[in-house]
């Protein structure tokens, strides 16, 4: 059993060396977009990885557990703003993404 313990910790560590990391995970919340008065709030729960936003987004609320990152391209590619747990920002239309 200490050896399965050991051995996988050695994984990680030598994928950490390597550069490659283990998967993320998901936060644990809602992200909920206002666009206009004339659309629905829109929401993504327990978001992971880069997620395209509308592209009237207007303002973002981060109601998970972890920051969020938005971006000014749809790849998450050109950091644009941070978003701690429980609270929100307003963000340029056409700020393409976020990332959690």
């Amino acid at each position: 059993m200490a050896r399965h313990a050991i051995a996988l910790a050695g994984a990680a560590a030598a994928l950490t060396l390597l550069g490659t990391t283990l998967p993320a995970q998901a936060a644990t919340g809602q992200v909920v977009v206002f666009s206009t008065e004339f659309e629905p709030l829109t929401t993504y729960d327990n978001p992971t990885g880069c997620t395209k936003l509308p592209i009237s987004a207007h303002v973002v609320n981060n109601q998970t557990d972890s920051k969020i990152q938005t971006y000014s391209d749809p790849l998450c590619m050109f950091p644009a703003l941070t978003i701690p747990p429980n609270h929100g920002a307003h963000i340029m239309p056409g700020t393409a993404s976020f990332s959690a």
